[in-house]
């Protein structure tokens, strides 16, 4: 089994054979725990400043344990263990390869900063080269080209003194490299106000997924060793290598059947369909429904479970008369009356009841799409 850095893909790789069993993609929730934290967070200071408006501040010099992560990184932890566990449970797993990556921001920075030494070798370049293609989604940012050899190109050029600091590098295809040559990229874009402003704010994006990789890696490390599997690590570079020699495109689970030197020399990837799973979370445990200014307006229901499903199972609803009539899968939202609302790709069907509901997946905290 192997584990990939962003967005977490996951494979199944019999390694004598070379045959990938299957793979997915993991999308986690991070930012959604972060925001519900801050939001309650917003309305605890509220009330408090509303009821204890004179409390005397304490201070218990309080410290965190080692190892501690925010609860919007912990999850990712979390996510990755479960399906660990889970895919240990329907088949035989002798060993897990992860890749270990740790996307140095000070080379990212400057990427002389350590000497030239640092990045000679057979994977020399690959972590920078990787981060700019994530970064600039595999597009020129000029022309907007896709599919098409890309270049790393200066945005200020090195003879009008640029530097190889990443906020410094974009993407570009062969033509609009060699047109825009040691221009300046205002004088290059000077009839583009728009595209010129997109591509200067695009630059100085800041690295907080590359910060939250770092955090996990060895904290996700640590947990997956303590499932008494054989772990083996790989960085991004060898991943990429991996993946570029056997032949493989660009995508996060092809990544995944890649990491670390046990990758077969040959990789049988016929008939494999990506599986997408998100991290949706088990609902919320607020009692109440509030405004935007964090006053209740209505209270939520103690019952889970109504007609014999809850809210986020998966059902399919077969609609047989009236002015729904059609077949519809997805998210059940469920209501004491038994007229549910059910989430489709389509969009959101309302009022459909309970008696033409069938359970395709009962929740569980994902969701899950081919």
């Amino acid at each position: 089994m192997t584990l990939e850095r962003k967005p977490r893909s996951l494979a199944l790789v019999n390694d004598s054979t070379g045959e990938v069993v299957w793979v997915a993609e993991l999308q986690h929730r991070g930012f959604q725990v972060r925001d519900a934290l801050t939001s309650r967070r917003q309305l605890r200071r509220s009330r408090r400043n509303r009821k204890t408006r004179y409390r005397k501040p304490r201070f218990l010099n309080r410290t965190r344990p080692q190892g501690w992560l925010p609860p919007s990184l912990s999850s990712r932890v979390a996510n990755i263990l479960t399906w660990v566990k889970r895919l240990s449970s329907l088949c035989q797993i002798t060993a897990v390869s992860q890749e270990l990556v740790r996307f140095d921001t000070q080379q990212m920075q400057d990427a002389e900063i350590s000497g030239v030494g640092y990045q000679q070798g057979t994977l020399a370049g690959y972590e920078i080269r990787e981060f700019l293609l994530f970064k600039w989604n595999r597009t020129c940012a000029y022309c907007g080209a896709k599919d098409t050899p890309l270049e790393i190109e200066h945005i200020n050029p090195r003879s009008k003194g640029g530097s190889n600091r990443v906020s410094n590098l974009c993407l570009a295809c062969l033509p609009c490299n060699q047109n825009k040559g040691s221009q300046d990229i205002k004088d290059f874009l000077k009839g583009q106000p728009d595209l010129l402003k997109r591509i200067l704010s695009q630059a100085k994006k800041p690295l907080a997924d590359t910060a939250a990789v770092n955090a996990t890696r060895w904290k996700l490390y640590e947990s997956l060793k303590k499932t008494r599997l054989p772990v083996e690590v790989g960085r991004g570079g060898l991943t990429k290598y991996n993946r570029t020699v056997r032949g493989l495109g660009k995508t996060h689970y092809w990544d995944a059947t890649c990491v670390g030197a046990s990758t077969p020399e040959q990789l049988s990837t016929a008939g494999v369909n990506k599986m997408l799973i998100a991290a949706i979370g088990h609902g919320t445990r607020q009692q109440c429904r509030t405004d935007r200014f964090g006053f209740p307006i209505r209270y939520c229901s103690r019952t889970k479970f109504h007609k014999g499903f809850q809210t986020g199972d998966t059902v399919k609803a077969v609609v047989t008369a009236g002015k729904k009539a059609g077949t519809y899968v997805g998210r059940v939202a469920t209501r004491a009356t038994g007229s549910f609302n059910i989430s489709t790709p389509d969009g959101l069907v309302q009022g459909i009841s309970h008696k033409y509901c069938k359970h395709i997946h009962k929740k569980d905290g994902y969701f899950y799409a081919q």
